[in-house]
């Protein structure tokens, strides 16, 4: 099954501040990077410097993190025939973002496994 994957480009910025938050999205075509992180907002920090990061969208290679799945036809024909392969295979729980084809938000991947153990017990 197809993904797509990030690529990350790190800066360290001689200016105290660069964007006032801690996370900035982008969604314009003529911006390539997709979401700029400044770090020292996240813990408050006071340095005279700052760090970010801008995430860019990647093709998945092989040996790359799968992020977001691929959502076309073609693949969730395939993610169906694994999803009955799975039904069928005991004693193996899967559960997360691979094992349903799917991008969750961190607190709905928490929910789906806390409903996923509770099945099971």
């Amino acid at each position: 099954m197809e993904y797509r994957s990030l690529r990350f480009e790190h800066e360290r910025l001689e200016m105290e501040n660069y964007q006032g938050n801690a996370v900035v999205n982008y969604c314009e075509r003529e911006i390539p990077y997709t979401r700029v992180i400044e770090h020292k907002h996240f813990e408050f920090g006071k340095q005279p410097h700052t760090v970010i990061t801008r995430e860019y969208p990647s093709a998945f290679t092989p040996g790359d993190e799968p992020y977001y799945p691929v959502n076309d036809e073609r693949n969730m024909r395939l993610y169906e025939k694994y999803k009955e392969l799975a039904i069928h295979t005991p004693g193996v729980l899967f559960g997360g973002r691979l094992a349903q084809y799917a991008y969750f938000d961190m607190d709905d991947t928490v929910a789906a496994a806390l409903v996923l153990a509770q099945n099971e017990l």
